[in-house]
């Protein structure tokens, strides 16, 4: 599962989880209201670490190695243009 899925589930629960805490609140239900509370924290704290683990900006100096080995397969006959998706296709992950 990709992060961006994670995330579309992890948003639709939180969003579930908050409609139910107000109709359980509505309803006189605090157990329900408490479950809903919870597992809507869960969703979140699980956002977290999908958002945490995801991939990170590149540094300057990463940057510059990397178009540098880029530049370098171009000049040994690779297709730059196949290369650069490539590239773009790994970083999204």
């Amino acid at each position: 599962m990709t992060p961006r899925a994670v995330r579309l589930c992890v948003i639709a629960v939180c969003v579930g989880g908050i409609a139910g805490m107000i109709v359980s609140s509505i309803a006189d239900n605090s157990g329900a209201a408490l479950t809903f509370g919870a597992v809507t924290a869960v969703a979140v704290l699980v956002l977290i670490a999908v958002t945490a683990s995801g991939p990170r900006p590149l540094s300057e100096e990463d940057a510059a190695r990397l178009e540098a080995r880029i530049q370098d397969l171009v000049a040994s006959g690779a297709d730059e243009a196949a290369l650069r998706d490539l590239v773009r296709q790994a970083r999204r992950g």
